[in-house]
């Protein structure tokens, strides 16, 4: 097998100080052979900075200032990024023990892989499990016409794919990812792994949660990227029901439907 490749990884940060260590915590405890551990914080008031310089010594690069929100942060942090596999990490999300070595082990295996992801556990503000997002294989069809399925802190990516698809766009705010993703699939392949490689924590002062509404119109301005002249063509309320239905149907053959949660949540 090829040496590890080196993995870094991006944690933007706002007035998290309430996660902020336990996320840094289930990098670091990784223990990966071959990581860059990046902290953009966006000038936090709280006590994000002194959690910081808590763990430095672990850090490549860290920084407490303005940015002009999420999507710059993460721009701002791959501009000083020198892996080979790039991933971010929300700094209220977790990374599960073992998930930088088995990213790493995967592509240092498939050269052929550009993007790699695996599965999330949904946890709540005190990280209570509410249920497993297990994943079905990327499909372009059904991402397009459904919604963005791919649990971004799970989701890695070669860095040569990352500059052939042009990086990061700053004009979404929420969608940022989704739009990353079908821009990589323009331009490669992207795999899945069963396995559960993160935790992300579904809570009322979420971002996702706060401004549902963006993220809609801006998914939607990810499709309309597809569509000749950017109109929505009529056949998109059929192929989306089609979609939705080939979505549902391969996640119960496959066994993504986890049981023995205290609730479930929104989206098969």
């Amino acid at each position: 097998m090829n040496p590890l490749p080196k993995i870094s990884v991006i944690v933007p940060s706002f007035n998290q100080a309430k996660y902020l260590g336990l996320t840094l915590r289930s990098v670091i405890d990784q223990a990966y052979p071959n990581l860059e551990l990046i902290v953009i914080d966006g000038g936090s008031s709280d006590e994000s900075p002194d959690i910081i310089r808590k763990y430095e010594g672990h850090i490549k690069f860290w920084c407490s200032e303005p940015d002009g929100g999420q999507t710059y942060g993460i721009v701002k942090g791959f501009s000083h990024a020198t892996g080979d596999i790039l991933c971010f990490l929300n700094s209220d999300d977790l990374f599960e023990p073992g998930s930088l070595q088995g990213a790493g082990e995967y592509f240092a295996r498939h050269p052929e892989t550009d993007a790699l992801y695996g599965d999330t556990l949904w946890i709540d503000a005190n990280g209570t499990p509410i249920r497993p997002q297990k994943e079905i294989p990327f499909s372009r069809f059904i991402f397009l016409h459904t919604y963005n399925y791919i649990p971004g802190m799970s989701m890695y990516w070669r860095r040569a794919v990352y500059d052939k698809a042009g990086g990061l766009d700053p004009s979404f705010q929420m969608a940022f990812d989704a739009d990353l993703w079908m821009r990589i699939s323009d331009h490669g392949t992207i795999s899945h792994v069963a396995r559960q490689w993160s935790r992300m924590r579904f809570y009322p002062e979420q971002k996702t949660q706060r401004f549902r509404e963006i993220t809609i119109r801006e998914d939607m301005k990810v499709r309309a990227r597809y569509w000749k002249n950017q109109v929505m063509p009529a056949t998109y309320p059929l192929k989306r029901v089609i979609a939705y239905s080939m979505r549902i149907t391969w996640k119960l053959l496959t066994g993504c439907y986890g049981l023995g949660y205290r609730r479930q949540m929104k989206n098969p």
